[in-house]
């Protein structure tokens, strides 16, 4: 008896997520060869487009397969099936892309693979030396982007024209540079020169510019070095004077600075990594990691001062790989752009910006379209904690949780004015933009509307709805406002703790309909549903409305904007709601205030002159770090004080483990819960005139805070309750206070939720935001 023949089938895919640029299309070829399968595979606007005929059996082999063996840089979010339109052709092609209404997902752009470093180090190789070598597993994508879909018509290569070589390459579908679209070698891609500062002309190309660099490096010149998603001011790391000249040319006395190292084997040298950062470093995202120096190796201080943590990174583009190949020491890698404007990406711009700063220039003509500046991550508990998300990151989708409808209206929210990111939530997933930075300048806000016109071409966005924080002041509302105004789009404003919950409850998949969690949200300033000015908030919330339950008493800032900038002004208000005659105050505290003019300031309080009241965390962390020593005049960058009382922390925690906490007081307001810090202040003084180590008071008021707050939360909390406590807002980005929280409550029976790939602090705000619009949008019933 003859065994009938297989069924013949016909299946029609398409595939959404992170599929365009790593790899997709020559991988679904290669798996539909291998079950013996027909068809054809293309971009679209929505994704991936598969069209496969064969037996029933090889289509649902691959059905499995192609999500089990995905390429490494691909991550697929969804797979909708389609009808198949025709007859089965002869073989399996890869076609054009196909236009359409965007869907898919711009894919970050990637580290340098093992691959393409083994070819640009070997001697043989015809990409032997070359800084632009790339494959389908790693190089530039969003950086390169012009639009969508991601073909090299649409990116910033299209204007280099590929030699034989390359097209056999990127032709053959057996080749690692099958269609990868920023293909490019010595004879046909882009060139590396070196110039002097004020003078743009070539002095070296190609090796022998890598070769100088790295002799002026050594020699104690800043190089301004032109990377993947923007240009870098470098140094040696270990030449104290090079580094102190870049501090005064920059302006930058304190702020730490980022440091490349060649391999894992030299961050091993210099700083204490578990797995978690060893896999972070060599990932493809390749972001800075905050990680433990090593005591006993002798790094300048002068890198991080008064921290015990460094940033660190390898080498992620060839062109910082050849740097380090025959540079002996790690190497100073920080932003290079004039203070408070974006960092810098054309060649023009940083000659102009740059020129006071570097005394050479390492540029190429492979032009950077979107600025991408480098990501920021650290392990906290052991898992990855992003603090800013862009290089490798961004723009990576995130599907909104369970409940929310796929045909949802599309969302453009505006995030905040500090760390500022975008968000647009469209056919059931929100795209976080890439770190813009702090809307101060009249370049970052160029640069705000220049990402903002980028997003709407690359996903066709028409949103129906913007949504904004509240604060009046605000230019990332007045931008919602007006683009509200413009476009007829409804605008929601979104209160900015809720937002920060929100935002932490979305990335965990929270579904809509999710009970309301408890929400710690502690960060600098944010207005809250009264009107006022929050800081340190436990809420009950879900994602339609947030109620608040407990609250950090207020206090003052005196002279305003000026208490985030000079922590001693916080001290001197917490110091006046304790202790209001300042004839009681301990003497260590008459001793630290004495050249203040504290009388003045104390009547201007009184009098309510450029006082507002606030209940920030954030400013109490400062005014602790005032009273101990740490950082009392000025900061010099956001948050500097607290990193300095949390560093301090650490290493009294790390020699004699967790002490007994401060005793805060509890009190009550109406219906609301007051944790109230006055109690701390006489014990700190008494610790400040046994001389206690200042380590042993940041250790003693980081417990403290840690334990009222876990107490307050089971204080407040219903019976019925749900037992989920959310964290987040920029005070938790301190580590050691997110773990002592999470231990505190979770001893009480609590599961606590921490931001992990999306930042807490206000770089993650608009997820927030576009996940509370959605909400009360269909709960409004429209």
């Amino acid at each position: 008896m003859t065994r009938a023949a297989p069924e013949a089938a016909a299946l029609g895919l398409v595939v959404q997520g992170v599929v365009q640029g790593v790899g997709f299309r020559p991988f679904v070829h290669r798996l539909a060869t291998a079950e013996r399968l027909t068809g054809w595979v293309r971009n679209s606007a929505e994704g991936v487009e598969i069209a496969l005929y064969g037996n029933a059996a090889g289509l649902a082999r691959f059905r499995r397969r192609l999500c089990a063996e995905a390429p490494p840089l691909a991550r697929i979010d969804g797979i909708r099936e389609q009808a198949v339109a025709g007859g089965p052709p002869a073989g399996f092609t890869i076609r054009e892309s196909a236009p359409g209404d965007v869907r898919t997902a711009a894919t970050p752009d990637a580290a340098l693979c093992a691959d393409c470093r083994r070819e640009m180090l070997d001697p043989a190789d015809r990409r032997y030396g070359y800084p632009f070598l790339n494959c389908t597993n790693c190089g530039p994508r969003f950086s390169i982007m012009h639009g969508l879909p991601y073909d090299r018509a649409n990116t910033s290569m299209r204007r280099f024209e590929m030699c034989a070589a390359c097209r056999a390459e990127y032709d053959d579908v057996g080749d690692r540079r099958f269609h990868a679209q920023p293909i490019a070698c010595p004879v046909c891609g882009p060139t590396l020169w070196l110039e002097s500062s004020g003078a743009p002309a070539p002095i070296a190309t190609g090796v022998e510019a890598i070769a100088q660099t790295q002799a002026r490096l050594r020699r104690g010149e800043i190089c301004a070095v032109k990377g993947i998603g923007g240009f870098h001011l470098v140094c040696s790391a270990v030449d104290c004077g090079a580094i102190d000249r870049l501090r005064d040319r920059k302006r930058r006395p304190s702020k730490p600075f980022a440091v490349m190292v060649r391999d894992l084997a030299t961050a091993e040298r210099y700083c204490l990594l578990g797995e978690a950062e060893r896999a972070l470093l060599a990932g493809a995202a390749a972001p800075i990691v905050l990680a433990r120096r090593r005591p006993e190796k002798e790094l300048p201080a002068s890198l991080a001062p008064g921290l015990d943590r460094l940033g660190i990174m390898l080498p992620y583009a060839p062109l910082h790989a050849l740097l380090m190949a025959r540079f002996d020491a790690p190497l100073v890698m920080t932003s290079g752009n004039a203070r408070g404007e974006p960092q810098a990406t054309t060649n023009e711009r940083a000659r102009a910006d740059l020129a006071p700063f570097a005394d050479v220039f390492l540029i190429h003509d492979r032009d950077i379209v979107n600025r991408v500046d480098d990501s920021v991550v650290q392990i906290a508990d052991g898992e990855p904690q992003v603090l800013r998300r862009t290089r490798g990151y961004a723009p990576n989708p995130l599907p909104l949780p369970q409940g929310f409808p796929s045909d949802h209206p599309q969302v453009l929210a505006l995030g905040s004015d500090i760390k500022h990111a975008f968000a647009v939530a469209k056919a059931g997933a929100v795209v976080l933009s890439q770190h813009i930075g702090d809307l101060t300048g009249v370049r970052t806000l160029a640069d705000l509307d220049a990402n903002l016109r980028l997003y709407r071409d690359l996903y066709a966005l028409d949103p129906g709805l913007i949504a904004a924080d509240p604060h009046p002041g605000y230019r990332s509302s007045e931008v919602a406002r007006a683009l509200a105004g413009r476009q007829g789009a409804e605008l929601i404003e979104v209160a900015h703790h809720h937002a920060h919950a929100a935002a932490c409850m979305a990335e965990h998949g929270l579904a809509l309909d999710h009970a309301p969690v408890l929400a710690l949200v502690q960060d600098g300033i944010g207005l809250g549903a009264d009107g006022a000015l929050w800081g340190a908030e436990l809420l009950r919330c879900d994602y339609r409305t947030a109620r608040r339950l407990a609250s950090l008493k207020t206090a003052v800032l005196p002279g305003g904007d000026l208490a985030a900038r000079e922590p001693w002004r916080n001290l001197l208000a917490r110091l006046d709601a304790a202790f209001p005659d300042p004839s009681a105050w301990p003497a260590v505290y008459r001793h630290a205030l004495a050249r203040r003019p504290v009388d003045t300031l104390r009547a201007a309080m009184r009098a309510g002159v450029n006082a507002p009241v606030c209940s920030s965390a954030g400013r109490l962390f400062d005014a602790v770090a005032a009273a101990v020593g740490l950082c009392p005049d000025r900061q010099s960058y956001e948050g500097e004080a607290a990193m300095r009382l949390q560093a301090a922390a650490e290493r009294w925690i790390a020699r004699r483990g967790r002490p007994q906490g401060y005793r805060f007081a509890q009190a009550s307001e109406g219906h609301l819960a007051i944790v109230d810090p006055d109690p701390i202040w006489r014990a700190i003084a008494d610790d400040l005139g046994r001389d206690a180590d200042p380590g042993e008071i940041a250790a003693r008021f980081h417990a403290g805070w840690a334990r009222i707050w876990a107490a307050t939360v089971k204080a407040v909390a219903h019976p019925d309750q749900s037992p989920t406590v959310v964290l987040s807002g920029g005070v938790f980005q301190n580590a050691l206070l997110a773990s002592l929280m999470a231990s505190d409550l979770g001893a009480s029976g609590y599961a606590v939720l921490q931001h992990r790939d999306i930042p807490a602090n206000d770089g993650g705000l608009a997820l927030g935001q576009a996940v509370v619009a959605l909400a009360r949008h269909r709960a409004a019933g429209k």
